[in-house]
């Protein structure tokens, strides 16, 4: 073996590991992430470039949006791997205001195309009032008789001490 051919080999060995490093790392990196409110719900927002929808686990557990990402690396039979730098498993994580009252079973996960992760959680508040706004409708358009045996009872909400998932992901 020439002193080019080893340097070379010594290279390629340290690129490897520098990449493994760099994929592991990104393992136990929390994703970035965005918190938005407006009246009715909160948006979370997840950046999860290169994942499926089947790939992504969405929880809501006690005022806390966590997400698991296993992501695949697809095998290309004419390339070989010089630089594995891509982590396959990711997470992260995202508090809601302490005061947050949400229904997380109302929640909606969506994954775009560029492989940006938006959870659209309802509060709680919100979901009260457009159902009090469709009881009102109904009453309105087909009179008295439409009116419910019983007032809906919202004892049951879920605060944001819950423990719930906030629904399955689905692509945009």
């Amino acid at each position: 073996m020439t002193a080019n051919e080893l340097g070379s080999s010594i290279k390629h060995a340290l690129y490897r590991q520098l990449g493994r490093a760099s994929g592991r790392i990104q393992n136990h990196r929390n994703l970035d992430v965005d918190v938005l409110e407006d009246d009715t719900s909160y948006l979370v927002v997840f950046d999860v470039p290169g994942a499926e929808t089947d790939d992504i686990q969405v929880r809501y557990i006690e005022g806390n949006v966590k997400i698991k990402v296993d992501r695949f690396r697809p095998f290309r039979e004419e390339y070989s791997m010089c630089f594995p730098g891509r982590g396959m498993h990711l997470g992260g994580e995202a508090d809601l205001p302490p005061d947050a009252v949400v229904d997380p079973n109302a929640g909606t996960a969506t994954l775009s195309e560029t492989g940006t992760l938006r959870i659209d959680i309802p509060k709680s508040s919100a979901l009260e009032k457009r159902e009090s706004e469709r009881t009102a409708a109904t009453e309105t358009d087909a009179g008295p008789s439409a009116r419910p045996a019983s007032p809906t009872d919202h004892s049951s909400d879920t605060t944001a001490s819950g423990d719930a998932p906030t629904g399955t992901v689905e692509p945009e």
